[in-house]
């Protein structure tokens, strides 16, 4: 993280912290001088010159224009507060400027003071009532001690509202990723937004990372200490090695706790251990310029015992999810197995609908209920009698019915399954044989009213079916399988859905000649 640097931070040895090194995590507040006279610039500056607020220095911009100070709020849309003379190339140029800033620049953060040396020619209570400033000030009334108050309020202030929008956008993450919360990624979203709504609360630096250590549980692979999430927004930590994202001293730090299961507290840093049941080890790692105070440290490990209860029910989830894998993969198997002309059609039919379903733009987890419920589509043929599963000619009517029974069937395999994966299965299972024009089977559908699931099922599971080897049939030549396609869209097959596989026939063919045999 680029602005977590080791020259920042100290590290505290049992019990013992080093003398304090110059925080520069969150970095000087920015000030805009904006007058036309350097003098005031000069002067200005002099008086704050080794002015504090809440630990942090203070730096300073220049403009000398209204239209100026524009254009360095545009380049710098994090200045904290901007020091605004009235009247410069124009009568009212400083109060175009502020218009400028709140309206064109949308800035409502900054703290914006209004200086003059000429008051009559912007009553205070005019521009109090019309524009939206937070101070007005007369530069003859402006003392030393009195812009040193004036300075610290308005700073802090800022920390106040940057602390609320951060915490409402942290809000706003929760509130994303509580729909489906135990995609692994909603989990890395969900404790992101909590992250940076702690960070806010506590005024902590945008450094806050959360860390998986090395796993001590039985079922739990052993690895590196990975970066699970960070309070910025910088994705590129994610997933990396602590040693190639973080400061030297940060990575020490973290691993003490780690190692020892205890949370430690540094000056101006804290690290907070948590483990989950399955044996899984966490840290959150933390700094601010300010003290952390022992309702802080309260607050932070309540929130450790939070999200680990949230990771808890995830792994807990995904174990579930596993299972189910592995029996939609078990029935599979079984089906391909009572029918050797059939070997890899189950993956060829997932992976031709993954093709289409990635160009609809699906989520990662909609791909992979998609591709796990193609994979089921004809589990019913389980319990169709092999002497008509593997029939070499033509059906007569009754074995058509028999055979076209595979879809009931089953349905009612999966008919008292409750979780999301098994009902999207058995809706393709249920659906996969039913036409666009409404002349499939079982139940007459067409058009949207079949799943979309089982739409693309359908496209996928013809092309396999005509274009590899059955007993009853030789192979159809490829070209004459999209042609089919092509002419049948609108009919038997949704016209979109085809129309995307016959764009992506260079992926097409090439699932064709990994899995064909």
């Amino acid at each position: 993280m680029s602005n977590l640097s080791s020259d920042a931070l100290v590290f505290a040895d049992e019990g013992i912290v080093s003398e304090r090194e110059p925080p520069d995590c969150a970095g000087p507040w920015k000030i805009l001088l904006v007058d036309d006279e350097p003098q005031v610039h000069a002067v200005t500056e002099l008086s704050l010159r080794d002015v504090e607020v809440h630990g942090r220095p203070l730096s300073f911009l220049h403009a000398y224009t209204g239209k100026e100070s524009i254009e360095v709020m545009r380049r710098e849309p994090d200045i904290a507060m901007v020091l605004m003379d009235v009247v410069m190339e124009t009568e009212h140029a400083g109060l175009e400027a502020v218009d400028r800033i709140r309206g064109e620049l949308n800035n409502s953060d900054v703290r914006v003071i209004l200086r003059t040396g000429q008051p009559g020619q912007a009553p205070e209570r005019e521009v109090v009532a019309r524009y939206d400033i937070n101070d007005y000030k007369e530069k003859t009334e402006l003392t030393a001690s009195k812009m040193h108050t004036l300075v610290y309020t308005s700073l802090s202030h800022y920390r106040e509202l940057v602390a609320l929008k951060q915490n409402r956008e942290g809000l706003e993450k929760v509130i994303e990723a509580s729909g489906s919360l135990f995609e692994s990624s909603s989990l890395v979203q969900f404790a992101r937004g909590v992250l940076k709504q702690l960070s806010a609360l506590l005024y902590a630096n945008d450094d806050t990372v959360m860390v998986r250590g090395v796993a001590v549980g039985a079922d739990i692979e052993t690895g590196p200490e990975l970066v699970i999430t960070a309070s910025s927004n910088d994705d590129s930590m994610v997933g990396e090695r602590i040693e190639d994202v973080l400061p030297q001293k940060v990575v020490a730090r973290i691993r003490r706790s780690l190692d020892t299961n205890e949370p430690y507290f540094g000056d101006g840093y804290f690290t907070v251990f948590f483990k989950t049941s399955a044996g899984a080890k966490h840290v959150v790692y933390m700094t601010s310029d300010a003290e952390f105070s022992v309702s802080d440290h309260r607050l932070v490990a309540l929130f450790c015992r939070n999200v680990g209860v949230a990771f808890e029910n995830h792994s807990v989830n995904q174990e579930m999810l596993s299972s189910q894998r592995k029996l939609v993969l078990m029935l599979s198997a079984v089906v391909e197995e009572r029918s050797p002309e059939l070997k890899n059609h189950v993956v060829r039919v997932s992976e031709y609908a993954k093709i289409i379903g990635r160009n609809l733009n699906l989520s990662a987890l909609e791909l992979e209920e998609l591709e796990l419920s193609a994979a089921m589509h004809d589990v019913g043929k389980i319990s169709i009698p092999d002497v008509i599963l593997n029939k070499p000619g033509r059906f007569t009517s009754e074995e058509r019915i028999l055979m076209q029974d595979h879809v009931a069937r089953g349905e009612a395999i999966l008919d008292s399954q409750h979780s999301s994966l098994l009902k999207s299965a058995r809706r393709v299972v249920g659906t996969h044989h039913e036409r666009w024009d409404g002349k499939g089977y079982p139940r007459q559908l067409s058009g949207k009213d079949i799943p979309l699931f089982g739409r693309i099922t359908s496209v996928a599971d013809v092309f396999d079916a005509l274009s590899t080897p059955r007993v009853y049939k030789e192979p159809w030549p490829v070209d004459t399988v999209f042609d089919y396609l092509r002419e049948h869209r609108g009919s038997q097959f949704d016209p979109e859905l085809v129309d995307i596989f016959l764009a992506n026939r260079d992926a097409v063919m090439d699932v064709f000649a990994k899995y064909h045999s």
